[in-house]
């Protein structure tokens, strides 16, 4: 069986006509599509040619790593887990300077440099805009990166996290300048970013900096059509420019991972025994011109079973794209608070409680059945708790939706704290 062809619109069939160019109505996106059901293991593989890059689809994100009760990394299972990834013939991972409390590149260091050959592995870390107050910072991060990591070089180095209101000064400290100049001394083989805005501000960033060869995108089929994370404007603004792409969060942090109701049923109907995530992760590195897809795995468990969905991946057919339609269709039907993120609610709030956010995330613990409590504490860091209402009535009073937000925030703090 052979690949049918690499259908380089944006839907479900090529545009034609007028709308050709501009993939007008089109709903689902650039895909490598099989014809028929036999697909066997012949064809792509777990490999993806692109150029001179060969990388397996599966990334390894050590960003959400095992913990002992202690709270410290458990450096024996991230050891077993690192062994299996390359055992398997897997290759990329990925770290940041500030990931597991700034831990991460030194476990980096221990449990992969430290103890397998480095032309066995990929390693991609990121520079922090947040950590640079001058020039000179730059290279001091780079130089401490290099320290923990043990690489002697980075396969992929990127600028952490960006968005327009980095832009200016990272222009300022010629951080651009900073990875050519690190990629020329080969100390940084590919460079790129990633990036949490909007899609003009990325095809913004491109046209300036065209040198740039990659760009890692927050991407996942319930963002696909998202307004405020606009993953598929995202990724089309990006292959437009004729980048690579690595792809985060194709979870969506853990919550497609475990669906229930209707949504899972579907799945089962149309694929028995796949697992939500492998769902997920299919429908990531189905994308035309995707580098890899990262998984912030932190059991051996969840290792074994992306590795198992991912060691003979073949692209989802267009049935199975159709399946996945349906169940966004399906969790986008559940009821859920309908906040408009206008923010009436917190002017004058004597506790600074960041309700909009709140209210987000409970909304997705209604959908997708999970209570994301990192996300939790970061939404509340700096800010009140959903318990800190005292229940004074000001942000009723000023929400056009009319919620019943005080107890809502109780029912929040139930589920979250």
């Amino acid at each position: 069986m052979a690949v049918r062809e690499a259908i380089v619109s944006f839907g479900m069939q090529p545009p034609f006509g007028k709308n050709a160019e501009k993939g007008v109505g089109l709903a689902f996106p650039a895909l490598l599509y099989y014809n028929g059901e036999n697909r066997g293991q012949e064809g792509m593989g777990n490999m993806q040619e692109t150029q001179d890059w060969n990388v397996p689809k599966l990334g390894f994100g050590m960003m959400r790593l095992p913990k002992r009760d202690d709270g410290q990394i458990d450096m024996e299972q991230v050891e077993k887990m690192v062994d299996l990834f390359l055992a398997r013939g897997f290759r990329y991972v990925d770290t940041a300077y500030g990931y597991m409390n700034s831990q991460s590149e030194a476990c980096v260091g221990r449990a992969l440099t430290a103890r397998h050959p480095r032309e066995s592995f990929l390693l991609a870390t990121k520079l922090p805009p947040w950590a640079l107050e001058k020039p000179e910072d730059m290279q001091r991060v780079f130089d401490t990166q290099l320290e923990r990591t043990g690489a002697g070089y980075f396969d992929f180095y990127l600028l952490h996290s960006l968005g327009q209101s980095r832009l200016e000064a990272l222009d300022k400290l010629g951080a651009w300048d900073f990875l050519l100049e690190k990629q020329a001394q080969g100390l940084a083989r590919h460079v790129g970013f990633s990036f949490h805005d909007t899609a003009d501000v990325l095809d913004k960033i491109l046209t300036e900096h065209p040198q740039m060869e990659f760009v890692q995108l927050q991407l996942n089929y319930m963002d696909w059509e998202d307004e405020k994370v606009q993953a598929r404007l995202c990724y089309e603004t990006a292959r437009r420019h004729g980048k690579r792409v690595v792809i985060m969060e194709p979870v969506r942090g853990g919550m497609l991972a475990n669906l229930g109701g209707q949504a899972r049923a579907l799945m089962e109907a149309a694929q028995p025994g796949w697992s939500c995530a492998s769902w997920a992760l299919r429908f990531a590195a189905s994308l035309e011109g995707v580098v890899t897809v990262l998984s912030g795995m932190s059991t051996l468990a969840q290792m074994e079973e992306n590795l198992d969905t991912m060691q003979s991946f073949v692209p989802l057919t267009r049935a199975e794209q159709e399946t996945l339609r349906r169940v966004r269709e399906t969790l986008r039907a559940i009821p859920t608070t309908p906040c408009t993120d206008c923010r009436y609610c917190t002017e004058n709030c004597p506790r600074d409680i960041p309700i909009p956010g709140l209210i987000a995330l409970d909304n997705e613990r209604t959908m997708y059945g999970v209570a994301n409590r990192g996300g939790y504490g970061m939404r509340t860091s700096g800010h009140g708790k959903a318990s800190d209402c005292i229940a004074c009535g000001r942000c009723e009073s000023r929400c056009p939706q009319k919620i019943g937000i005080i107890s809502l925030l109780r029912q929040i703090a139930s589920a979250f704290e």
